[in-house]
């Protein structure tokens, strides 16, 4: 009996589905490993910025007239843009708004040092006192 070298139709689709089940398995933790590896790029100049406004109130002993609010360097800007709300004598806050891939991550900071966490993105929720860093409200 001759048998031809190769593959049979069964175990082509064996591999198929191997591939289709590592695949269902992989392709969302990366995409959260990723959403996670772009949160720092808020928290990071949030606590930045917290420090130039501080430094800002200790020359002119107000907050107001701070003027970098905005200010932020292009890698950062294209997953989350900053604002200083609320900019008085002796009060502000400092938020960071997700955009783009980042949609529905927003973190704050203000005078005392509150650090707060509004998301709304897909698979990822959480009201909370500090800055959400992880899937589940982790901080």
């Amino acid at each position: 009996m001759n048998t031809e070298p190769g593959f049979t139709l069964i175990e082509l689709m064996v591999v198929v589905a191997i591939a289709a089940i590592i695949t269902a398995i992989a392709l969302p933790n990366y995409s959260d490993y990723v959403t996670r590896g772009k949160i720092p790029y808020a928290t990071a100049n949030l606590a930045t910025k917290r420090v130039q406004i501080e430094q800002w109130f200790q020359d002119n002993h107000t907050y107001v007239g701070y003027p970098n609010c905005t200010t932020i360097d292009a890698t950062t800007a294209q997953y989350f843009s900053f604002s200083c709300a609320g900019l008085a004598a002796s009060a502000y806050t400092l938020t960071a708004t997700g955009t783009g891939t980042m949609t529905g991550f927003v973190y704050s900071v203000d005078q005392s040092n509150s650090q707060s966490s509004t998301i709304s993105a897909s698979g990822w929720t959480g009201n909370a006192t500090c800055w959400v860093t992880k899937k589940g409200g982790v901080c």
